[in-house]
């Protein structure tokens, strides 16, 4: 799967997330189709599912036993990272440490790492 599908991939899961976890009306940035989306939120986006895809590769496929809330995790840091890579000063909900997130991001983090894991290579 190229960078940019897999961006894409990423993209998609995080939006299905948000629709099904976000309670009443998302943001309209939270929703915004693919073609809409800024390019570093692209970058960041493949990068992520990137970090993903290798780990569920390097961990041989046994990434299906951690809890959501351990593949959530992995994902929320992978993206944290990346804010500090496409902001010199992020805004600190872009970076805000796991226990700090609201559920349904939390839900929809895990369910992007899922929807990696699920996807072909």
């Amino acid at each position: 799967m190229s960078q940019t599908e897999g961006a894409r991939l990423f993209r998609e899961a995080w939006i299905a997330g948000v629709l099904r976890h976000f309670p009443g009306e998302p943001k309209a940035g939270y929703v915004t189709p693919w073609d809409g989306t800024p390019q570093w939120e692209r970058e960041a986006a493949g990068a992520v599912h990137e970090q993903v895809r290798h780990f569920v590769e390097v961990s041989g496929g046994t990434t299906v036993r951690l809890s959501r809330e351990q593949k959530g995790r992995f994902v929320a840091t992978c993206w944290t990272a990346q804010m500090f890579k496409h902001f010199e000063d992020p805004k600190p909900g872009y970076v805000a440490d796991w226990a700090d997130l609201p559920a349904w991001q939390q839900e929809t983090d895990a369910d992007v790492f899922e929807a990696i894991e699920r996807a072909p290579a």
